[in-house]
Protein backbone atom coordinates (compact mmCIF):
# COMPACT_ATOMS: atom_id res chain seq x y z
CA UNK A 1 0.00 0.00 0.00
CA UNK A 2 1.07 3.51 -0.99
CA UNK A 3 2.00 5.78 1.69
CA UNK A 4 -0.63 8.90 1.15
CA UNK A 5 2.30 11.05 2.79
CA UNK A 6 3.99 10.70 -0.11
CA UNK A 7 4.27 13.57 -3.22
CA UNK A 8 3.58 11.50 -6.21
CA UNK A 9 3.06 7.75 -7.31
CA UNK A 10 4.01 6.44 -10.67
CA UNK A 11 2.57 4.42 -13.31
CA UNK A 12 4.28 2.31 -16.03
CA UNK A 13 3.59 1.66 -19.38
CA UNK A 14 5.06 -1.21 -21.41
CA UNK A 15 4.69 -2.38 -24.94
CA UNK A 16 7.41 -3.54 -27.58
CA UNK A 17 9.15 -0.71 -29.44
CA UNK A 18 7.36 2.35 -26.75
CA UNK A 19 6.84 3.79 -30.42
CA UNK A 20 3.20 3.13 -31.11
CA UNK A 21 1.03 1.57 -28.20
CA UNK A 22 2.16 2.87 -24.85
CA UNK A 23 2.95 6.27 -25.59
CA UNK A 24 -0.53 6.83 -27.08
CA UNK A 25 -1.49 4.87 -23.51
CA UNK A 26 0.52 7.45 -21.55
CA UNK A 27 -1.00 10.21 -23.48
CA UNK A 28 -4.73 9.40 -22.22
CA UNK A 29 -3.57 8.31 -18.88
CA UNK A 30 -1.44 12.04 -18.03
CA UNK A 31 -4.54 14.08 -19.45
CA UNK A 32 -7.15 11.95 -17.48
CA UNK A 33 -4.94 11.82 -14.43
CA UNK A 34 -3.98 15.56 -15.10
CA UNK A 35 -8.39 16.54 -15.26
CA UNK A 36 -8.32 14.72 -11.87
CA UNK A 37 -5.24 16.71 -10.21
CA UNK A 38 -4.37 13.34 -9.23
CA UNK A 39 -0.44 13.41 -7.89
CA UNK A 40 0.65 10.21 -10.49
CA UNK A 41 2.87 10.55 -12.86
CA UNK A 42 3.15 8.38 -15.80
CA UNK A 43 5.81 7.22 -18.27
CA UNK A 44 6.29 4.48 -21.04
CA UNK A 45 9.10 2.27 -21.98
CA UNK A 46 9.82 -1.09 -24.34
CA UNK A 47 11.27 -4.07 -23.80
CA UNK A 48 12.36 -3.23 -27.24
CA UNK A 49 12.39 0.13 -27.03
CA UNK A 50 14.67 2.58 -29.41
CA UNK A 51 16.13 4.89 -26.84
CA UNK A 52 15.54 8.65 -28.24
CA UNK A 53 13.27 7.67 -30.74
CA UNK A 54 9.95 9.48 -31.72
CA UNK A 55 6.61 7.83 -31.49
CA UNK A 56 5.46 6.86 -34.79
CA UNK A 57 4.07 10.01 -36.49
CA UNK A 58 0.69 7.93 -37.07
CA UNK A 59 0.86 7.49 -33.42
CA UNK A 60 1.12 11.20 -32.71
CA UNK A 61 -1.42 11.70 -35.42
CA UNK A 62 -4.04 9.31 -33.88
CA UNK A 63 -3.67 10.68 -30.00
CA UNK A 64 -3.82 14.20 -31.40
CA UNK A 65 -7.15 13.32 -32.76
CA UNK A 66 -8.26 12.27 -29.36
CA UNK A 67 -6.70 15.17 -27.49
CA UNK A 68 -3.70 13.74 -26.37
CA UNK A 69 0.21 15.34 -27.39
CA UNK A 70 2.34 13.14 -27.34
CA UNK A 71 4.54 14.48 -29.99
CA UNK A 72 7.44 15.06 -27.81
CA UNK A 73 7.60 11.72 -26.71
CA UNK A 74 11.11 9.73 -26.86
CA UNK A 75 11.42 5.83 -26.71
CA UNK A 76 13.08 4.21 -23.30
CA UNK A 77 14.15 1.00 -23.17
CA UNK A 78 12.77 -0.93 -20.47
CA UNK A 79 15.26 -1.34 -17.59
CA UNK A 80 14.69 -3.11 -13.81
CA UNK A 81 14.65 0.41 -12.15
CA UNK A 82 12.21 1.86 -13.98
CA UNK A 83 9.80 -1.65 -12.61
CA UNK A 84 11.33 -1.37 -9.30
CA UNK A 85 10.31 2.21 -9.15
CA UNK A 86 6.80 1.89 -10.27
CA UNK A 87 4.08 1.62 -8.27
CA UNK A 88 2.27 0.58 -11.18
CA UNK A 89 3.37 -1.82 -14.47
CA UNK A 90 0.58 -1.83 -16.78
CA UNK A 91 1.15 -3.97 -20.31
CA UNK A 92 -0.12 -3.47 -23.50
CA UNK A 93 -0.05 -7.51 -23.76
CA UNK A 94 0.74 -10.57 -22.22
CA UNK A 95 4.24 -11.11 -23.57
CA UNK A 96 4.63 -7.55 -22.04
CA UNK A 97 3.59 -8.65 -18.30
CA UNK A 98 5.98 -11.42 -19.04
CA UNK A 99 8.99 -9.30 -20.07
CA UNK A 100 8.53 -7.54 -16.76
CA UNK A 101 7.82 -10.18 -14.57
CA UNK A 102 11.20 -11.51 -16.20
CA UNK A 103 12.67 -8.62 -15.55
CA UNK A 104 12.04 -8.14 -11.36
CA UNK A 105 10.00 -11.07 -10.42
CA UNK A 106 8.92 -9.18 -7.63
CA UNK A 107 6.96 -6.48 -9.21
CA UNK A 108 3.99 -9.36 -10.16
CA UNK A 109 1.85 -8.12 -7.65
CA UNK A 110 1.40 -4.44 -9.29
CA UNK A 111 2.00 -5.93 -12.82
CA UNK A 112 -1.08 -6.31 -15.45
CA UNK A 113 -1.91 -5.93 -19.01
CA UNK A 114 -4.45 -2.96 -18.74
CA UNK A 115 -7.44 -4.91 -20.00
CA UNK A 116 -6.47 -7.58 -17.22
CA UNK A 117 -6.58 -4.77 -14.85
CA UNK A 118 -9.77 -2.96 -15.70
CA UNK A 119 -11.68 -6.00 -15.77
CA UNK A 120 -10.16 -7.04 -12.20
CA UNK A 121 -10.97 -3.24 -10.49
CA UNK A 122 -14.30 -3.34 -12.26
CA UNK A 123 -15.34 -6.99 -10.62
CA UNK A 124 -14.13 -5.03 -7.21
CA UNK A 125 -16.74 -2.53 -5.04
CA UNK A 126 -16.42 0.89 -6.74
CA UNK A 127 -13.42 3.23 -5.25
CA UNK A 128 -14.26 6.06 -3.70
CA UNK A 129 -13.55 9.06 -5.47
CA UNK A 130 -12.92 11.37 -2.46
CA UNK A 131 -10.30 9.43 -1.40
CA UNK A 132 -6.41 10.15 -1.50
CA UNK A 133 -5.49 9.39 -4.89
CA UNK A 134 -1.92 8.18 -4.02
CA UNK A 135 -3.36 5.59 -1.34
CA UNK A 136 -6.10 4.87 -3.35
CA UNK A 137 -4.04 3.75 -5.90
CA UNK A 138 -1.86 1.18 -3.80
CA UNK A 139 -5.03 0.09 -2.32
CA UNK A 140 -6.90 -0.50 -5.27
CA UNK A 141 -3.92 -2.05 -7.36
CA UNK A 142 -3.43 -4.92 -4.22
CA UNK A 143 -7.12 -5.58 -4.13
CA UNK A 144 -6.92 -6.37 -7.53
CA UNK A 145 -3.61 -8.70 -7.30
CA UNK A 146 -5.87 -10.29 -4.29
CA UNK A 147 -8.54 -10.60 -6.69
CA UNK A 148 -6.25 -12.41 -9.24
CA UNK A 149 -4.97 -14.78 -6.64
CA UNK A 150 -7.97 -15.68 -5.71
CA UNK A 151 -8.48 -17.09 -9.32
CA UNK A 152 -10.72 -14.43 -11.10
CA UNK A 153 -9.12 -14.48 -14.33
CA UNK A 154 -11.76 -12.46 -16.27
CA UNK A 155 -10.97 -12.64 -20.39
CA UNK A 156 -7.33 -14.21 -21.10
CA UNK A 157 -8.38 -14.67 -24.65
CA UNK A 158 -8.48 -10.69 -24.51
CA UNK A 159 -5.43 -9.64 -23.46
CA UNK A 160 -4.06 -7.81 -25.72
CA UNK A 161 -3.98 -4.30 -27.99
CA UNK A 162 -3.10 -4.96 -30.96
CA UNK A 163 0.02 -3.80 -32.92
CA UNK A 164 -0.37 -1.26 -35.49
CA UNK A 165 3.20 -1.03 -36.04
CA UNK A 166 3.68 -0.97 -40.02
CA UNK A 167 -0.16 -0.69 -40.88
CA UNK A 168 -2.20 2.01 -42.06
CA UNK A 169 -2.97 5.54 -39.86
CA UNK A 170 -6.74 3.56 -39.85
CA UNK A 171 -5.31 1.16 -37.69
CA UNK A 172 -3.34 3.42 -35.25
CA UNK A 173 -6.88 5.03 -34.88
CA UNK A 174 -8.56 2.21 -33.94
CA UNK A 175 -5.78 1.14 -31.32
CA UNK A 176 -6.04 4.94 -30.06
CA UNK A 177 -10.06 4.66 -29.61
CA UNK A 178 -9.76 1.44 -27.90
CA UNK A 179 -6.83 2.53 -26.02
CA UNK A 180 -8.54 5.98 -24.90
CA UNK A 181 -12.07 3.79 -23.74
CA UNK A 182 -9.41 1.44 -21.51
CA UNK A 183 -7.64 4.40 -20.08
CA UNK A 184 -10.80 6.02 -18.80
CA UNK A 185 -11.83 2.78 -17.73
CA UNK A 186 -8.41 2.25 -15.38
CA UNK A 187 -8.73 5.66 -14.11
CA UNK A 188 -12.34 5.35 -13.00
CA UNK A 189 -11.66 1.73 -11.87
CA UNK A 190 -8.45 2.91 -10.12
CA UNK A 191 -10.07 6.30 -8.26
CA UNK A 192 -13.66 6.15 -8.64
CA UNK A 193 -16.14 8.07 -10.75
CA UNK A 194 -19.65 9.82 -10.15
CA UNK A 195 -20.95 7.86 -12.72
CA UNK A 196 -19.62 4.21 -13.92
CA UNK A 197 -20.58 4.69 -17.36
CA UNK A 198 -19.82 2.56 -20.10
CA UNK A 199 -19.04 -0.90 -17.01
CA UNK A 200 -22.43 -2.24 -18.73
CA UNK A 201 -20.78 -4.18 -21.44
CA UNK A 202 -19.57 -7.78 -21.91
CA UNK A 203 -15.78 -6.83 -21.36
CA UNK A 204 -15.43 -8.75 -18.30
Amino acid sequence: MLDSGRSMASILVVCTGNICRSPIAEGFLRRLLAARNAPIDVGSAGTSGWDGSPAMPESVEAAAERGADISSHQARRLARKMVEDADLAVAMSAEHREGVLWMAQGAEPRTFTLKELVRLLEHLPSADPAADPISALGERVAQAHALRTSGFTGNPHDEDVADPLGLPVEAYRAVAWELEEWCSRLVAGLLGTAARAGLQTAEG
